[in-house]
């Protein structure tokens, strides 16, 4: 038969509950679907998303950085996500910590 799947509308559940689920996809999946829908998009933007994406101990490794706080300022979670996965922080003395986008973990060189 050629019975067709019924379409889900996406738009009837709660932003959240669509940021909830991003969050539990990648960083890149994340972006993907924010083509999808616009609830998606919305959703994919927001910051609890990101937050997710990020190590747990960002906060300690930004109050590490020799310029604290980074002189680039972040107006978003996502904005600071792909900041470092874009560019070593110097934290300590001279430490340098980058985000790795595959495995959402910071890798440390000295």
């Amino acid at each position: 038969s050629n019975a067709r799947p019924p379409v889900v509308d996406f738009s009837i559940l709660p932003e959240g509950c669509i940021a909830n689920v991003l969050s539990l996809t990648s960083p890149r999946d994340a972006c993907r679907l924010s083509l999808v829908a616009s609830s998606f998009r919305s959703a994919a933007e927001s910051d609890a998303v990101w937050e997710r994406f990020l190590p747990s101990d960002y906060h300690d490794i930004l109050a590490r950085a020799r310029d604290s706080p980074p002189s680039v300022s972040f107006s978003s979670k996502k904005e600071l996500y792909l900041g470092l996965c874009d560019q070593p922080l110097i934290i300590d003395k001279g430490t340098k910590v980058i985000l790795s986008p595959s495995t959402n973990r910071h890798l440390i060189f000295s």
